[in-house]
């Protein structure tokens, strides 16, 4: 993990003028940039790929539910052995049920400390969500074990600095008060115990009056070393302020800062300067214009002190070098990954655009490619991919949404970010099976050389209205 290391000192009257021009310049040390873990199942260097199939049948159970594991290599994702995971797995706890969306939300991290990347699976049906361990053998139901609270919205972070992955929820105890409409977030901080999934600690934080978060982005901002948290809010139509949780060695902060309101979003350095960058969608004050905005991407460039109030860019694909231009519906920024995909050591962005049109054909879906730089991130240097891009498996269809997921990392272990896009509503055999594309990494950016493209069916998962890729493992 990242380190910044600060003195602190009592200078007394002993002191020299060089030993205290050593302290001071010690106190003074850059932080180091943001690096997320590799997700990395079976540790053996290559990242490896979750993808989520909500609507997978499951024993002849509509919607129960299943996971995709795509185990990275240095050929690239390894589609000949993945594995599928579900409620009917050996050792997952419970049963494949009709309607639990099982792989609705994963998220990936080394709860345990061994070394090897876990996974947690949620529902949208109540159901505890489940932590499947990995091993070096992969991910497998054996041990697995379900996790205290509801199964809605959750990322894993390292909220102490302490080297260890924790989780942080949207759980908040209410008290048998009437008049207590207090909402918010659990703080599980690791190591999770593997045999029963227990946390070291826990700590709740209200982040709101009635209304808790609607998204968490994650990633060391402040450069101290610790994973901050980005909250988002709403209520029916009216999207309110995002808040900003600063991370420490005491866990996260009790008090926040106030940003824009977005929704979704990244954190990376994306000019070099040892912060972490926040990028978001930035949705305006109305849920209910998202599906009908172009989009807007905003980077809030970071600092000691959190995300800048005053250094900001706005990128839309109005933007100077951003392929296409903006119409209504596209929907620019809905999802957002970051990565250093051209290995100069900015990081990059990837920004879904699953309502952009291509052609005369509506709601197709592209990926855009945004490059960091000394000057912080631009259209410079922008490419764009969709079904219609030359050497890209498929065909644009209507309400393929082709980009409605995005991921960057290095599934061939080269040293450069590859692009993982997902279209959950693809249609194959069945409507809404969903699919995948793996493009690779290179010097100059993106390429379709050597691409990647598969669904359900390829990698085992029960193809009926599966969605594959609606959320990918992070």
């Amino acid at each position: 993990m990242r380190r910044t290391i600060v003195i602190a000192l009592t200078v007394t009257a002993a002191l020299t003028a060089t030993s205290a021009l050593t302290a001071a310049s010690a106190a003074a040390a850059a932080p180091v940039p943001p690096r997320a873990p590799v997700t990395d199942f079976n540790h053996d260097g290559y990242a490896d790929l979750a993808l989520g199939a909500p609507g997978s049948p499951v024993g002849g159970k509509a919607d129960a539910g299943a996971v995709s594991v795509v185990y990275g290599s240095k050929g690239g994702p390894d589609i000949a052995h993945a594995r599928v995971l579900s409620r009917a797995s050996a050792g997952v706890p419970g049963a494949a049920t009709g309607g639990e969306y099982f792989g609705e939300r994963v998220t990936a991290g080394d709860l345990d400390g061994d070394g090897f990347t876990d996974l947690v699976v949620g529902s949208v049906n109540g159901a505890h969500p489940v932590v499947l361990w990995g091993s070096a053998t992969g991910l497998s139901g054996t041990g697995a074990v379900s996790l205290p609270g509801g199964s809605g919205l959750f990322s894993v972070g390292d909220f102490n600095g302490d080297g260890h992955r924790d989780l942080v929820t949207d759980d908040y105890p209410r008290s048998d008060d009437p008049d207590d409409d207090d909402a918010g977030m659990t703080l599980s901080y690791g190591p999770f115990e593997r045999a029963t999934g227990a946390a070291a600690r826990t700590d709740a934080i209200v982040t709101s009056q009635t209304f808790g978060p609607g998204d968490f982005v994650v990633g060391d901002v402040t450069g101290d070393g610790a994973d901050d948290i980005v909250t988002s809010h709403g209520f029916e139509e009216s999207a309110y302020q995002s808040k900003f949780w600063k991370g420490g060695k005491d866990g996260v902060s009790r008090t926040s800062t106030a940003l824009t309101s977005s929704l979704a979003g990244a954190v990376a350095d994306v000019d070099g300067d040892g912060y972490g960058d926040l990028v978001v969608h930035d949705i305006g004050d109305n849920y209910e214009d998202i599906a009908y905005e172009k989009g807007t991407v905003r980077v809030l460039y970071g600092t000691a002190a959190g995300p800048s109030a005053t250094r900001t860019t706005a990128i839309t694909q109005e933007t100077s070098g951003v392929p296409g231009s903006g119409e209504s519906g596209d929907q620019f920024g809905t999802d957002i990954a970051a990565g250093d995909v051209n290995g100069d050591g900015f990081a990059d962005i990837a920004v879904g655009v699953p309502g952009e049109a291509i052609g005369n054909v509506a709601a197709a879906g592209a990926v855009v490619l945004l490059k960091g730089g000394r000057g912080g991130l631009s259209g410079s240097g922008a490419q764009a991919f969709h079904q219609s891009t030359a050497g890209v498996p498929g065909a644009s269809e209507k309400g393929d949404q082709f980009g409605l997921q995005v991921l960057l990392s290095d599934a061939d272990g080269d040293g450069r970010a590859d692009l993982t896009a997902a279209a959950p509503l693809e249609d194959g055999t069945y409507q809404d099976s969903g699919a995948a594309w793996v493009l690779r990494g290179a010097a100059s950016g993106l390429t379709v050389k050597g691409i990647t493209s598969f669904g359900p069916a390829t990698v085992g998962v029960p193809e009926d209205d599966a969605q594959l890729g609606r959320d990918l493992g992070r």
